[in-house]
């Protein structure tokens, strides 16, 4: 049906040359007083009531989803002939993902996924193929949040999302990224890889909250890598290409509800050295940016006081021109798409094979990172592998990381190289390790998909770096498998491997020592009252100063035992501490044994939880101490 713009639309005397397909949200006081979700870092789940409409150059407005209850999330097929979108029949459906074939005068619907949960957020994908295959095959990407076990984001509610990825027809639904909070927004890059923000909050390094980064990865879920984490501000997200070479992102240090913010910028030759903010606060707050053939964008743009809603505009990155485009005041008009045809981003091969449980993961020197300079930090003489488990609640309070499974521990190569054998598709942490076992530096949630040899450079490397070309160690040998049945994946928890060490070696002193009483209270199991026993409720809250005018750190850092005052102590050895440390424990006490150090430290590596899934008494071979 077309119409004409109602009393009071805007729009501008140069209207684009190629139609326009968006998103008209009705103004919804309620979910805008609601706020954004997991204390400010993901936006409201917004969409309910929303419709695709087809802005055509001549100005008049086509209502693509008259039958569907609620419509959103448009991604434009490289011929501007299809749409996707995410769409609900009724209120009661689940989201699924749905195609518009575009014709004169028509737009037939076609449903893709059935069946799998809510499905957000679709994109087309460029050619797949692997070396068997008789002829390549296209697919789409959406975000999914799986068919109900209910896992949280690590923070808590609500609950993770990750990159899925179908066939055209909804065959083949296959899971591509492994992170334990949430995946959201992927773009498809000129490259045929996808772009998209990613929720790290695997340690507190960053705070409680973590931060929202921008990540490369495959479109069959492989070769996973940073493109813009660590510049500007804390959250990054909803990014898009242009043809200029750019790669443009919304983003904030905490956001409204529809999770609106300032544009920045990085080019796409060199992502993690050019980044730069394209507005400023008074400029407004912007949403949903999507390129244009000339290297300008469409994106959507309110007042930061929310007295307007969102318009349509047509933005300029080189000169920071801004004009309307169209605006409803009864509607913010988001996620706005260009039917103009556009170049086919590059094709991609294949190594994924089903058949093969694992991959392998090799690293070509531990030693090389951006963040040292030579000499500058002890050496690493092994790795640890940690698994990840998707939280299914999320307490109050403590413990405030993840559960980790461990998968072994592995001596490094002369040259600082390793090569493993893990399996695939679970969340993976590489820590590693000094001579006492204690972390020095671990990566963010990476994964192997299956038959996957994935790699990387160094420890926190540049990116942009053209290693050595030369044979690692490590590669003379067949990988080491870490690929243990998960009943043989070990847990180190504080109520069942460090309170016994405790109980023994601390206690007979630390009851009744006023100066840390961390003890006190009892290191007896908590009662149904309380979650947590008093000692390691002690170790992990901040300590009260003398004068009670300060809080002063907790003696234990969740995953950062390097920084915990309590392994400062036991090995009677500061880490950015000025103060001199006495060893602990005192001479005429029992001394903890080198075995008895390394469950501590490796507790408080592994997120300094309170209970752990049971493990197998003692590790593999490769692991014994």
């Amino acid at each position: 049906m077309l119409v004409r713009p109602v009393a009071g639309a805007d729009i501008d005397s140069g209207r684009p040359a190629h139609p326009v397909v968006l998103t008209q949200l009705p103004i919804d006081l309620k979910i805008e007083r609601q706020g954004p979700l997991a204390g400010g870092m993901l936006r409201a789940d917004y969409g309910e009531g929303a419709r695709l409409v087809l802005v055509v150059p001549g100005g008049a407005v086509r209502v693509l989803s008259s039958r569907f209850h609620s419509a959103c999330d448009p991604n434009v097929s490289v011929d501007g002939r299809r749409i996707l979108f995410a769409g609900k029949r009724t209120a009661a459906d689940t989201w699924d993902i749905f195609e518009i074939e575009l014709s004169a005068g028509s737009s037939a619907v076609r449903q893709i996924t059935r069946g799998i949960g809510d499905c957000r957020s679709p994109a087309y994908q460029s050619t797949l193929y692997t070396i068997i295959s008789p002829q390549p095959w296209y697919q789409l990407t959406f975000v999914g949040k799986g068919t109900g076990d209910g896992t949280m984001n690590e923070f808590g509610p609500p609950r993770a999302t990750n990159l899925y990825s179908c066939k055209l027809d909804g065959s083949s639904v296959r899971r591509l990224t492994f992170n334990l909070s949430a995946d959201i927004d992927p773009h498809l890059m000129s490259d045929g890889r996808l772009l998209f923000a990613g929720w790290q909050r695997r340690t507190l390094d960053r705070g409680v909250l973590g931060r929202i980064g921008l990540f490369g990865v495959g479109i069959d879920g492989t070769d996973l890598a940073a493109f813009c984490t660590e510049q500007g501000r804390r959250i990054k997200h909803m990014p898009c290409t242009t043809t200029g070479g750019l790669a443009i992102f919304v983003e904030a240090d905490t956001i409204p509800w529809d999770g609106a913010g300032r544009l920045a910028c990085v080019q796409l030759r060199r992502p993690l050295h050019t980044y730069r903010p394209l507005t400023k606060v008074s400029d407004g707050l912007f949403h949903t940016p999507s390129g244009l053939p000339d290297g300008r964008i469409l994106v959507s743009r309110r007042p930061a006081d929310g007295s307007k809603s969102h318009g349509l505009w047509r933005f300029d990155p080189a000169s920071g021109k801004a004009e309307i485009v169209f605006d409803d005041p009864r509607y913010h008009e988001i996620q706005a798409k260009s039917l103009a045809p556009r170049e086919e981003p590059d094709g991609r091969s294949s190594v994924v094979t089903e058949a093969d449980p694992n991959g392998n993961l090799y690293c070509l020197n531990v030693h090389n990172s951006r963040h040292d300079a030579p000499g500058a930090a002890p050496r690493a003489t092994h790795v640890r592998v940690l698994e990840g488990l998707p939280p299914e609640s999320r307490r109050n309070g403590l413990p405030p990381l993840v559960q980790r499974r461990l998968l072994g521990e592995v001596a490094v190569q002369p040259d600082g190289s390793f090569h493993l054998e893990i399996p695939a598709d679970i969340p993976i942490e590489i820590q590693t390790l000094d001579a006492r076992g204690v972390m020095l530096r671990s990566c963010g949630w990476i994964w192997a998909k299956n038959h996957e040899p994935r790699g990387c450079i160094g420890c926190h490397e540049d990116g942009e770096l053209t290693p050595d070309n030369v044979l690692m160690d490590a590669l003379s040998h067949d990988p080491v498998s870490l690929a243990l049945p998960e009943q043989q994946r070990q847990t180190v928890d504080f109520r069942r491997d460090v309170m016994p060490i405790l109980e023994r070696k601390c206690a007979k002193c630390h009851r009744s020592d006023k100066q840390f009483p961390h003890f006190d209270g009892g290191l007896e199991p908590a009662d149904a009252a309380e979650e947590f026993n008093r000692a390691y409720t002690n170790l992990l809250s901040p300590r009260i100063s003398d004068d009670r005018q300060k809080a002063r750190p907790a003696y234990v850092r969740p995953g950062n035992a390097a920084m915990s005052l309590m392994v400062q102590r036991i090995f009677a050895q500061a880490t950015d501490v000025p103060e001199s440390l006495k060893p602990m424990p005192p001479a005429e006490s029992a001394l903890l044994t080198d075995a008895e150090k390394r469950t501590i430290t490796r507790w408080i590596d592994m997120g300094a939880l309170w209970d752990g899934i049971p493990g197998p008494d003692e590790f593999s071979t490769h692991n014994k101490e």
